[in-house]
């Protein structure tokens, strides 16, 4: 067994040096999505009158049970955990994901896990590595949420912060099972992805059709797990054994897989093919390597746009005469009435997850250089600028594809006219310029400085952090303006609408873009 475990303390200080920017970026976003809900729900309901009706509200409230979840308790720390602990756990279940396949197949696939297997490393010493670089993270989460929300109840804190941990390394499990069963890091993610999702749907739709939360769907989700341990709502310890049971399955299966297979193998292998016809140029290679994840995207913001135009009525009734909770979706959204700011807080919730795509589409060029796959393309007739021109083609527009699509079914979900749909599509298009800024940011850190390019996964997270909780904080407007999302018409509804914003957005965006092409023209490609 100590052969097989052989170097494993050298693979986890390696990741945990090579994640030294990324993992502590994921754990400031998790936590503060949950660190900063205290602050703004007691301004919004200061009272135990307030929130007592609020408790009663929710209870037939089914469009906003589905988005956050039942709500257990009028305390301040169970709104806390009601309102940030979801959405936490999805982040919590998104990190573990990438830190676990970035430190097994994506090692595999680059060709440096083959390397390091000739010096003396066990054979299941990178998955245990990943494994625990993953616990270190979802451990550092619970820590920090325990102790940022411990004046609101030791033993609530501990299981909230608990239930996140615990969260992230279900998902952790199952990526190291994805990444055992696939043969590339991008399927991988992709599938693991999917589960986190379908996790989150599962739950939504449980909790929509129960009050309680006690309907089947919600109880096969790991995130309805989470909701159901009550954290500051007489705490549910024995729900942690749900978690333990499923992440220990989860990791003997990784571990039994591994263990039957060779390096840089899989059980699900890709299927080689020739490249002609339609796999003849760059844009279209670029196109297939790209759809299935596109096509994901593209489902998921029409179901969620869908989701949050059915939900505007009801969150509309249940805001009645609170007039802070008025304040900060009118901050987010605009002051034309507040159907139309609800609607326009939506849409830019859209346009901030839409960051993440093009990102994550962008991101792919490094993939594909690391991977060396990129090199036999470049040694023939094919320039630099045509091979990133095509994947930069699907990530950016890719990213006006899935803000239509979720325009579309905003527009929809509410039931509105053709008319009204259509304000809606623009309303989400209308955060396209900021979307593609972020995307610029990318590009250009990978053409200039490629080692760096994670970075710009920082740079979509504190946007979306200062438009998640920026307005319901009332941080500064100089603050709120680092984020590109700040200087976009409120739509639909805007009284005056100007175009210079958009307009100086997507010129920054086409010079970014520029220079972060240049830059990759210039420079030598990574081995």
């Amino acid at each position: 067994m100590k052969d097989r475990l052989a170097g494993t303390g050298a693979l986890l200080r390696l990741a945990l040096r090579r994640d030294r920017v990324m993992t502590p970026v994921w754990i400031m976003v998790v936590s503060l999505l949950v660190l900063s809900m205290p602050a703004s729900l007691e301004s919004v309901y200061a009272t135990p009158a307030d929130r007592a009706r609020l408790f009663a509200a929710m209870g037939a409230n089914g469009s906003l049970r589905a988005l956050y979840g039942p709500l257990f308790g009028d305390s301040v720390g169970a709104l806390a955990a009601w309102r940030g602990g979801v959405f936490a756990g999805l982040l919590a279940g998104v990190m573990s994901l990438v830190i676990v396949v970035r430190h097994t197949r994506e090692e595999e696939e680059t060709g440096r896990q083959e390397m390091l297997s000739a010096a003396m490393v066990g054979r299941q010493a990178p998955l245990t590595a990943a494994l625990l670089a993953a616990l270190v993270a979802n451990g550092l989460v619970a820590l920090v949420v325990t102790a940022g929300l411990a004046g609101q109840g030791a033993s609530g804190a501990a299981a909230l912060g608990l239930a996140l941990g615990a969260t992230g390394m279900i998902f952790a499990g199952l990526a190291a099972v994805a990444a055992q069963l696939t043969e590339s890091a991008r399927l991988a993610k992709g599938l693991t992805g999917a589960a986190v999702g379908a996790a989150f749907v599962l739950r939504a739709a449980g909790d929509a059709g129960s009050r309680t939360g006690s309907s089947a769907l919600t109880w096969i989700s790991p995130l309805g797990w989470l909701e159901h341990v009550r954290a500051f709502a007489a705490e549910r310890w024995w729900v942690f054994a749900l978690f333990a049971a499923a992440a220990t399955a989860q990791v003997a299966a990784a571990y039994a897989l591994a263990g039957r297979r060779d390096v840089g193998m899989s059980f699900l292998p890709a299927r080689p093919g020739p490249a002609r016809g339609r796999l003849g140029t760059a844009g279209a290679l670029a196109w297939r390597l790209q759809r299935g994840s596109l096509i994901g995207w593209s489902l998921g913001f029409l179901a969620a746009g869908a989701v949050f135009g059915g939900m505007t009525d009801g969150a509309t009734e249940l805001v009645g005469d609170n007039e802070r909770t008025r304040e900060i979706i009118e901050r987010m959204g605009g002051r034309s009435g507040m159907t139309d700011a609800f609607l326009a807080t939506m849409a830019g919730m859209l346009g901030l997850v839409a960051a993440l795509y093009i990102v994550s589409a962008v991101l792919r060029l490094g993939g594909e250089e690391s991977g060396q796959r990129a090199e036999p393309l470049l040694a023939n007739a094919v320039g630099r600028l045509r091979w990133a021109g095509g994947h930069l083609a699907v990530a950016f527009g890719g990213a006006a594809l899935i803000l239509l699509l979720g325009g579309l079914g905003l527009g929809i979900g509410h039931g509105r006219s053709a008319a009204g749909t259509g304000e809606a599509v623009g309303a989400t298009l209308a955060q396209l310029p900021a979307v593609w800024v972020i995307g610029a940011v990318a590009v250009l850190l990978y053409g200039a400085a490629p080692r760096y390019a994670v970075a710009a996964w920082a740079v979509a997270g504190t946007s979306l952090a200062l438009g998640w909780v920026g307005p319901a904080l009332e941080l500064p407007q100089a603050v709120m303006n680092l984020s590109p999302f700040a200087h976009l018409p409120k739509l639909p509804g805007a009284e005056a609408l100007t175009w210079a914003p958009p307009l100086t957005l997507t010129a920054l965006a086409v010079a970014m873009t520029a220079a972060g092409l240049g830059a990759l023209r210039r420079r030598d490609m990574v081995a």
